[in-house]
């Protein structure tokens, strides 16, 4: 049941930085309590995940994971491009993940 309150978190983090982005610093009010929301629910998750996930493994699935979504998404929504060293490291972020939840014995399976 952790790991679905760490994917709710995720997804609520990265819903909360897609608003942030489409706040244009909070001068929108609906993406700007938006941001609020989501990163108070992810938040909340992420600290219910704490009780069964060790801070640094957790930290590093919520936080790598995040970032590759929101580069997909800002990719996407927002037209922004990556370059080959940003795939190259978004890459890697996603191998760090890979190798701790298949080799790592921090990670509760």
């Amino acid at each position: 049941m952790h790991w679905l309150y760490l994917g709710a978190a995720i997804l609520f983090e990265t819903i909360g930085t897609t608003a942030l982005q489409a706040s244009h610093q909070f001068s929108r009010f609906w993406p700007s309590v938006l941001v609020v929301v989501a990163y108070a629910a992810s938040f909340y998750l992420l600290a219910i995940v704490l009780r069964y996930i060790p801070v640094g493994v957790a930290y590093a699935i919520w936080s790598g994971l995040g970032i590759c979504f929101i580069a997909m998404i800002g990719f996407v929504v927002f037209g922004q491009r990556l370059d080959l060293p940003a795939v190259l490291g978004l890459t890697m972020i996603i191998g760090g993940i890979v190798v701790i939840q298949v080799f790592s014995n921090s990670a509760t399976h």
